[in-house]
């Protein structure tokens, strides 16, 4: 079975963008659309994971094959944030869980109590923000599962994370991260032999996920961002009037490409200690393919 573990919708909130959050969604993907992709490409299960929120679900819940989902906002006891994907949850679980999320401890102890699947997205980008070693400590020791491949990261941070995963022993992940239809279903995880959807989540648990499908680009970021700038355009023509500054994203997305270089450079090192651990061929945990 495949299920694309990290996609987004109009539901995941405005963007984090100084300014720009005033007046731009992080998504401009109708769930029904994202469900309508996720089906032609072959997708057996269909999930998305917007950030702290799951009202995705009132027009998809009627589908068999979909299942609830959210990705989680977290604040870690250094206080720095994190991604952490929830699958497979109720509304309960939601409530629970946004209550509880600022309080990792807490909120790790809410998810093992009622065995729900979860573990930590893009571990090498520096989307959240800064970070810490003991941030990386943390995810090595409480969460189970690594996404290590994103369809809108970088390659040597796809690498980096499976290369980490492999090392601590962690279940693997894999999604688009898309935020555009453009992405959706660029990347997907893989459970070979499962007929059910309990079947892939245990066998996600279990160790034998797949992690399938393409990395992030310079070029797909720049193509998504001029997508969503259209869609902030479409939805409200008064931004219109900053048509001029989208001459300047090209520029913007090069600096944050070699900042997001550096951050996976950077942390990677402090946390393999690299000039001693090498890293290996980057197709290493969960038989990482294209």
């Amino acid at each position: 079975m495949k299920c694309d573990l990290h996609v987004h919708t109009i539901h995941s909130g405005m963007c984090t963008v100084p300014v720009a959050k005033n007046f731009c969604r992080e998504s401009y993907n109708r769930p029904e659309a994202v469900y309508a992709k996720l089906k032609r490409l072959g997708m057996d299960l269909v999930t998305v994971t917007d950030h702290d929120c799951i009202d995705a679900c009132e027009s998809l819940r009627s589908h068999s094959d979909f299942f609830l989902s959210e990705e989680v906002t977290a604040t870690l006891p250094s206080g720095t944030e994190a991604h952490i994907g929830v699958y497979d949850i109720t509304d309960r679980d939601h409530i629970e869980i946004n209550r509880r999320r600022h309080d990792f401890e807490s909120l790790a102890a809410y998810l093992r109590e009622h065995q729900l699947l979860y573990g930590i997205n893009h571990v090498f980008s520096g989307l959240t923000g800064r970070r810490s070693v003991s941030d990386y400590e943390l995810f090595e020791t409480f969460v189970p599962c690594m996404e290590i491949r994103n369809g809108a990261m970088l390659r040597r941070a796809n690498a980096y994370a499976a290369e980490l995963a492999s090392r601590s022993g962690k279940a693997i992940t894999a999604g688009s991260d898309a935020h555009t239809m453009a992405g959706v279903g660029s990347a997907w995880t893989q459970v070979r032999g499962a007929k059910t959807k309990q079947e892939f989540l245990n066998g996600v648990r279990a160790g034998k996920g797949i992690a399938r499908g393409v990395d992030g680009s310079f070029f797909k970021l720049m193509r998504d961002v001029v997508l969503i700038v259209l869609n902030m355009m479409k939805e409200r023509p008064v931004t219109c009037a900053l048509s001029p500054l989208v001459a300047g994203v090209p520029l913007v997305l090069l600096v944050n490409y070699w900042l997001e270089v550096a951050f996976a450079e950077k942390w990677f090192g402090r946390v393999t200690h690299r000039e001693l651990l090498p890293l290996a061929a980057p197709s290493l945990a969960g038989e990482v393919q294209a």
